[in-house]
């Protein structure tokens, strides 16, 4: 009669061969998303790394790893901080004047008689709430 119960040891020899099947799978699109992230390597260079990532995988990623790792996340850091960048400019479009400036503003149109005292006061408020 034959065991159809799977052993401890082929629970875990699967756990993990998918683990590192995935972990490898991760670093693939790393390398390859950095090969055409990188401006500076040319279309024939980039196309042999892919050549060599087709045919010897595993080599090729720990080659390009420990080749062109530090150029990986530099890339990486100013593609961060670009999207940063991007991100606070976009905010600062969108939600306007600071208070101090909105205030500044209603002080101008106080000063130059458009308002009235009582407009500034409300002005003033709305803007510091």
């Amino acid at each position: 009669m034959a065991n159809h119960f799977l052993t401890l040891w082929d629970i875990l020899a699967t756990t993990f061969s998918i683990f590192f099947f995935i972990a490898y799978l991760l670093i693939l699109f790393q390398v390859v998303s950095d090969l055409f992230r990188d401006h500076e390597l040319n279309g024939f260079f980039k196309a042999i790394w892919i050549i060599f990532l087709l045919f010897v995988p595993l080599l090729a990623s720990l080659l390009y790893l420990v080749t062109r790792g530090k150029g990986m996340a530099q890339r990486q850091r100013a593609m961060m901080q670009k999207s940063v960048s991007d991100t606070n400019a976009y905010i600062r479009e969108v939600a306007g004047k600071s208070p101090a400036e909105q205030i500044s503003d209603a002080k101008k149109l106080l000063d130059e008689g458009t308002i009235t005292q009582d407009e500034y006061q409300k002005l003033k408020a709305k803007a510091l709430a």
